[in-house]
């Protein structure tokens, strides 16, 4: 089992209504430092047709700034595990991280919406906690679900 990996800070401002959780980020996304820097996860081209911004057209800091200002933040639900490659169910020893971070910060927060299914066993803690939810099909390309297809539950994001 390889050693352990830390995950990325929160993005994530006082305006943000949505936050996206994600599970942990994969080898080439902690190889670049950036959310979703597998250049074949469709995360960016997803999220961009949700908030009708050229996101996967950016660079890296204009992407979380636009995000931001569409009060939309980004995080994982994992900050530490062990894993070899990238797949979620090689993910060993996961440290959740400390939502509390957030929750001081985004005040307006009101919306938590999953990337995946692994992220997305966090949804009853969330719903508890009083916020609106949505689990997303994985915006990974281990997902092999059309882009369409995700781009119609992704959607939903705007729709809540």
């Amino acid at each position: 089992m390889g050693r352990a990996e830390r995950g990325f800070p929160p993005v994530v401002d006082a305006r943000i209504d949505t936050l996206i959780l994600g599970s942990f980020p994969s080898v080439a996304s902690l190889g670049k430092a950036q959310y979703y820097g597998h250049p074949q996860n469709h995360f960016w081209r997803l999220l961009g047709a949700v908030i009708a911004e050229p996101l996967a057209e950016m660079d890296y800091p204009q992407r979380l700034r636009a995000l931001l200002g569409h009060h939309v933040g980004l995080w994982d639900v994992i900050g530490t595990c062990k894993r070899d490659g990238s797949l979620d169910s090689s993910i060993r020893n996961p440290r959740h991280n400390d939502f509390d971070r957030v929750t001081r910060t985004a005040k307006k927060l009101r919306r938590v919406c999953f990337n995946g299914k692994t992220a997305g066993r966090m949804e009853p803690l969330f719903m508890e906690w009083g916020y609106e939810t949505l689990v997303l099909p994985s915006s990974s390309p281990a997902n092999t679900m059309r882009f369409e297809e995700k781009l119609k539950q992704w959607r939903k994001i705007k729709a809540c």
